[in-house]
C-alpha cells in the first residue's frame, strides 16, 4: 500500500497530492507491479530473462491502458487488436500484463513459471496461454508474423468492407528486441511490409543496447532508423523508455500514419531500478539473485519483500481494461450487426472463413486424369489448385519469385499490391524465411488459409517458421517442386537429399509426396481437409507417368498415408516393395518383373508417413504384415524414414551422397535407382 501522508501537527498540515501527483503516483504502482512480478517469477523459477520485462514495463502501461484495444472476456474477439512478443524471452512482459487486465491468467500461474504444465512457459506459446497471438522465442519469427497478420487484415479489409461499413479495422502491433533485428527474416519481412505499405501494422522496438554476450557494439551498429525508412516505414524517436507522455505520443502519432508501417524506436534500460544489474548483459537471461530483487525493490519504493505482492490499487487501475475492452466489443459488435443486416452474404461467408469451414462441394470440380496425361507432379499441382481456388477463396499466397516453377499462381485472383490489398497472389520475393513467417502470421489471423512455394531444397531457408507452424498446428501449406535428383541437370546444389527427412523429423508436419497425378489430387484433397497443422506437398520437376487406376488401387488410399498399390496372387506377397513419389514407378516395374520371375510381391505406396502412422495398428499390419519381412523401400533421398517401416530385415534404397550434373535418366542409373537393381535386392533378401 502507497505510505499515507503524514498526520497533521501543530504545525500546518502539509497540501494533500494534486490529481496530477496522484495519477502519477499510480502509474508508477501500475508498471512497478509489471516490474517486481518479473522478478519474483524468474526469481523462483530460477531461469528465464526478467531485465527485458522490467526495462518495458512502462511502455506496457501505457500501450494497453491507452492505445490497444482488446478484451480479456474474450481473448479471440475478430475486433481485437493483436499484440505480437516478437522478443519472446520478455514473455513474463506479457504474462504479468494479461494477468493484471484480467484474461483467464491467475497469480498462480505467474508463480508456476516456466514449470512443468503450466500455462507459463518460458517463451509464449499460442493457444495455450489465453491472450498470446503468436508462438515466438526464435528471434525475427514474431516480427514475420506480425507483417502476415497486418497482410490478412489489409486483405480482408479490401474484400470485406463496404462504404459505411469497416469491420475489418484493426491494429498490429510487434515487439522486437535487438536481436530480432539482427536476424535476417525480420528485414525479409520489413522489407515486403514496407513495399506493401501496410498501413495497420506499429512496430516497436526495444533498444536497450544489451544481449547475451554484452553491448550491441560488439556487433551492431546499424542505424535502426535509417534502415526502416529505406524500406518506407514511417518511424518514430522515444529518448526515454520511462516518459510515459512521450510513449502516448509516439503511439498516437504512429495510429495517424496509414499509409505506411511505422516503427517506434524507444531508448530503454534493461532491469531498470536493479542497483547493480541494470545495463549489463547479466539481466538478460539470468535471475537477478534474492539480494538484488530485496535492494531493486527498495530502489523502486516497493511497498512489500514479499514475492507476488500485487498491492489492490494497481489492479483495481489495471482491471478498468476489462471494460473498456467490453464497451470496445460491444461497440464493434454493433457495428458487425449492422453490417450483416445490409450485406447478409458477405457476412455469412466471412463467418465461414473465420470459422474454418469448408463450403459444401469444395471439392467437386477437382480434375481427373489418365494414362495419356503423363506429366510433372507439379504441373498436375497447378491444374489441381486452379479448380480448387475457384471454391475456395479463402487460399491466398504465392511464391519466393518460383511461380513460373511451382505453379502456384491464382488465376483471375489479383495480384496483392500496395492499395490493392484485395488480390490473392502475393509475391514474396527472393524471401523463403521472411515468406514462411508471413504465413504463420496469415494464419494465426484468420480469415485466409496460406500457401506459400519454393524449390525442395530452399525448404532448408523457411525451417524455423515451418517448426513453428507446426507447434502451432497452424494450417499453413507449402507447395515443393523440383523434388529429387529427377531435376537434373542442375546439380547437387539444388538437388535435395537431406531435406524430406528433416521435413518428416519436424512433428506435427504432414509430409506428402504424390507418385503421379492422380495422387496429386488426393494430396491436395487431403491437405485442405488436414486443418490442424501444417502440410507439406512435394512435387516432381521431371514428368512421370499416370498410373492406371483400372490395373492398380484407386489414389484415394493416399489419405490413409500408404496403401496397397499392387498385390501379389492372394494377397499372400513373399516380399514387399515401398515407394513414394517418382519411385513409385519404379517399383511397380519391379512387381512386375518379379511376377513373371514367378516371385509374389506387394506394392505399397507410401506417400504420407505420417498419415499412415497415424492409421490404427490394424491397418497398418494388414498393409505390411508382420509375417513379410521381406522388404524394400525406395526413394530418391536420404533413407532415414524408411527404416521403420522395413524392420531389421528389409533394405532401402536410398542416397547418402549428393547428386550430380546431367539428365536425370542418367543420375538415376549411377546411383542404383532403377528396376533392375530393385528386383536385384529383393531377390537377395529372397536367398534367390
Amino acid at each position: 500500500m502507497p505510505t499515507p501522508p503524514p498526520r497533521a501537527t501543530g504545525a500546518t498540515a502539509p497540501l494533500p497530492p494534486s490529481p496530477q501527483a496522484r495519477d502519477a503516483s499510480l502509474d508508477q504502482l501500475c508498471i512497478n507491479t509489471v516490474r517486481t512480478l518479473a522478478m519474483d517469477a524468474v526469481q523462483q523459477a530460477d531461469s528465464g530473462h526478467p531485465g527485458t520485462a522490467m526495462a518495458l514495463a512502462p511502455l506496457a502501461y501505457v500501450l494497453w491502458q491507452r492505445h490497444l484495444r482488446y478484451n480479456p472476456a474474450n481473448p479471440d474477439w475478430f475486433g481485437r487488436d493483436r499484440f505480437v512478443l516478437s522478443a519472446g524471452h520478455a514473455c513474463m512482459l506479457l504474462y504479468a500484463v494479461l494477468y493484471l487486465t484480467g484474461y483467464d491468467l491467475s497469480l498462480d500461474d505467474i508463480k508456476q513459471f516456466r514449470q512443468w504444465g503450466s500455462r507459463t512457459p518460458g517463451h509464449s506459446e499460442h493457444g495455450l496461454t489465453p491472450g498470446v497471438e503468436a508462438t515466438t522465442g526464435p528471434l525475427g519469427q514474431g516480427v514475420g508474423n506480425a507483417v502476415g497478420m497486418a497482410l490478412a487484415e489489409a486483405h480482408l479489409a479490401a474484400v470485406f468492407n463496404r462504404p459505411g461499413h469497416a469491420i475489418v479495422d484493426h491494429w498490429i502491433y510487434f515487439l522486437a528486441s535487438d536481436g530480432d533485428l539482427m536476424e535476417g527474416v525480420s528485414h525479409e519481412a520489413c522489407s515486403l511490409a514496407g513495399h506493401l505499405k501496410l498501413g495497420k501494422l506499429i512496430g516497436i522496438y526495444d533498444d536497450n543496447r544489451i544481449t547475451i554476450d554484452g553491448k550491441t557494439d560488439l556487433t551492431f551498429s546499424d542505424d535502426t532508423a535509417r534502415r526502416f525508412e529505406s524500406y518506407g516505414w514511417h518511424v518514430e524517436r522515444i529518448a526515454d523508455g520511462n516518459d510515459l507522455g512521450a510513449l502516448d505520443a509516439a503511439f498516437t502519432a504512429a495510429r495517424r500514419v496509414t499509409d505506411r508501417p511505422s516503427l517506434v524506436i524507444v531508448r530503454t534500460h534493461i532491469a531498470y531500478g536493479s542497483p547493480h544489474r541494470q545495463d549489463t548483459p547479466e539481466a538478460h537471461g539470468a535471475p537477478l539473485g534474492a539480494e538484488e530483487v530485496k535492494l531493486t525493490k527498495q530502489r523502486l519504493g516497493w511497498p512489500s519483500l514479499e514475492p507476488f505482492h500485487v498491492p489492490d490499487e494497481s489492479l483495481e487501475q489495471w482491471r478498468r481494461g476489462r471494460e473498456r475492452g467490453a464497451r470496445c466489443e460491444t461497440e464493434w459488435q454493433q457495428r458487425y450487426d449492422a453490417y450483416r443486416k445490409a450485406h447478409p452474404d458477405l457476412a455469412a461467408e466471412l463467418e465461414r472463413r473465420l470459422a474454418g469451414r469448408l463450403p459444401e462441394a469444395w471439392d467437386a470440380q477437382l480434375p481427373s486424369f489418365t494414362t495419356t496425361d503423363a506429366q510433372a507432379t507439379r504441373a498436375a499441382s497447378g491444374k489441381v489448385l486452379s479448380a480448387l481456388a475457384a471454391n475456395l477463396p479463402e487460399l491466398i499466397g504465392g511464391s519466393a519469385d518460383l511461380a513460373t516453377s511451382t505453379n502456384v499462381v491464382f488465376k483471375n485472383g489479383g495480384d496483392v499490391a500496395a492499395g490493392s490489398w484485395g488480390g490473392r497472389n502475393i509475391h514474396f520475393g527472393v524471401r523463403e524465411h521472411g515468406m514462411g513467417a508471413i504465413m504463420n502470421g496469415l494464419a494465426l489471423h484468420g480469415g485466409v488459409r496460406p500457401v506459400g512455394s519454393t524449390f525442395l531444397i530452399f525448404s532448408d531457408y523457411m525451417r524455423p517458421p515451418i517448426r513453428l507452424a507446426a507447434l502451432s498446428h497452424l494450417p499453413a501449406i507449402y507447395v515443393f517442386t523440383h523434388d529429387s535428383i529427377g531435376l537434373g541437370e542442375d546439380g547437387p546444389t539444388h538437388q535435395p537429399i537431406e531435406q524430406l527427412a528433416g521435413l518428416r523429423a519436424i512433428p506435427d508436419l504432414a509430409v506428402i509426396r504424390p507418385a503421379d497425378a492422380t495422387e496429386v489430387v488426393e494430396a491436395w484433397r487431403a491437405a485442405i481437409r488436414h486443418a490442424g497443422g501444417p502440410v507439406a506437398l512435394v512435387f516432381t520437376r521431371q514428368k512421370v507417368p499416370v498410373i492406371d487406376r483400372a490395373r492398380y488401387a484407386p489414389a484415394n488410399g493416399l489419405r490413409l498415408g500408404g496403401y496397397v498399390l499392387a498385390d501379389a496372387p492372394g494377397g499372400k506377397p513373399a516380399v514387399i516393395l515401398l515407394a513414394s513419389g517418382s519411385e513409385v514407378e519404379l517399383v511397380l516395374g519391379a512387381h512386375q518383373q518379379l511376377a513373371a520371375a514367378g516371385i509374389a510381391a506387394r506394392v505399397v505406396s507410401m506417400p504420407c508417413m505420417e498419415f499412415f502412422a497415424s492409421q490404427p495398428r490394424e491397418y497398418r499390419e494388414a498393409v505390411l504384415p508382420p509375417s513379410v519381412p521381406a522388404r524394400v523401400a525406395v526413394e530418391a533421398a536420404a533413407p532415414q524414414p524408411w527404416y521403420r517401416w522395413v524392420g531389421d530385415h528389409g533394405v532401402v534404397l536410398g542416397l547418402e551422397r549428393f547428386g550430380a550434373s546431367a539428365p536425370y535418366q542418367r543420375i538415376y542409373r549411377e546411383l542404383g535407382l532403377t528396376v533392375e537393381n530393385v528386383v536385384r535386392r529383393a531377390n537377395e533378401l529372397l536367398g534367390s
